[in-house]
């Protein structure tokens, strides 16, 4: 199943892209409507882009009102992202929301987190509905298995794997934060290595379905992190630059699946794990390594 990370699509702006995935994932919405952090918000790097959005959305009431109607419209799954600075106030959201799958947004970078674990969040938010839960989770943790089997323990349905990755840009001619509120989240191709060690590490220890993002640009890039263990990959970043990236990534991923021998690449779930068969070659190692 290919899906959008939240925040990366507007399907009512954009409405035959979102259709182009098996399922679309709202922005996140908190109990109240926020304004989001002030600019500027975004910034371009060499290595990916940075965003300090502030989960800016109009609150619950307003999208259950305005927002989850004319997304039911679009014909295709809704996943929507649920954010909070407590576990009661995730459990509020959760508790309003109706055919559909949540996400718990438990590691956004750009605003303050709210003072219970992920797992307590989690705990909260299933006693509140009897939705399908994902727990989003950072790839800043010290240990992203423990926490994941903790989520698990407290009665998520799977995992997304992974947020942003809180990091720092600087203006060189200032040599101040390039953005309003300092640092933001770092998106693109140099978050996959991040993105494959979490949910390389998350299938070994659960036995949760795991949504894998991060990084992902092309087939091959879905392929690695299906191979790691996502059995569903988002696009981020890249549909900013190429709205057509649901298609074009879905085609490479099937020939990306081919050139290895695959007639299905959903079948490569975890193969990562198995060990290396003799007769099998890896990558070429290049000429110098590092300590």
């Amino acid at each position: 199943m290919l899906l959008n990370a939240s925040g990366c699509l507007d399907a009512l702006t954009a409405p035959d892209v979102a259709r182009s995935l098996d399922a679309f994932v709202t922005k996140t919405v908190t109990p109240e409507a926020r304004e989001g952090n002030e600019p500027p918000r975004i910034a371009e790097t060499d290595q990916g882009m940075l965003n300090s959005i502030g989960l800016q959305n109009p609150g619950i009431k307003s999208f259950l009102k305005d927002v989850l109607p004319q997304l039911k419209q679009l014909g295709i799954p809704i996943w929507v992202s649920v954010g909070g600075f407590s576990a009661a106030e995730y459990a509020s959201t959760c508790a309003q929301l109706y055919d559909v799958t949540i996400e718990l947004n438990l590691s956004c970078p750009n605003v303050d987190e709210a003072p219970e674990s992920a797992a307590e969040i989690v705990a909260a938010s299933r006693a509140a509905t009897p939705l399908p839960i994902y727990a989003k989770l950072s790839p800043q943790l010290p240990d992203i298995a423990e926490v994941a089997r903790a989520v698990e323990a407290a009665g998520a349905d799977g995992l997304s794997l992974v947020n942003t990755l809180r990091c720092l840009a600087l203006d060189r001619r200032t040599l101040r934060p390039r953005l309003g509120r300092g640092t933001g989240g770092l998106s693109g191709p140099a978050l996959k290595p991040s993105a494959l060690a979490a949910v390389f590490a998350c299938w070994r220890v659960t036995s949760l379905p795991i949504v894998g993002m991060g990084g992902v640009w092309n087939g091959p890039d879905a392929l690695e992190l299906i191979a790691a263990g996502a059995s569903s990959v988002a696009l981020g970043t890249v549909l900013f630059s190429d709205p057509r990236a649901p298609v074009r990534v879905r085609r490479e991923l099937h020939s990306a699946a081919d050139a290895v021998g695959l007639s299905d690449p959903w079948t490569a779930v975890g193969i990562a794990h198995d060990p290396v068969l003799s007769g099998e070659t890896t990558e070429e190692m290049p000429a110098f390594l590092p300590n």
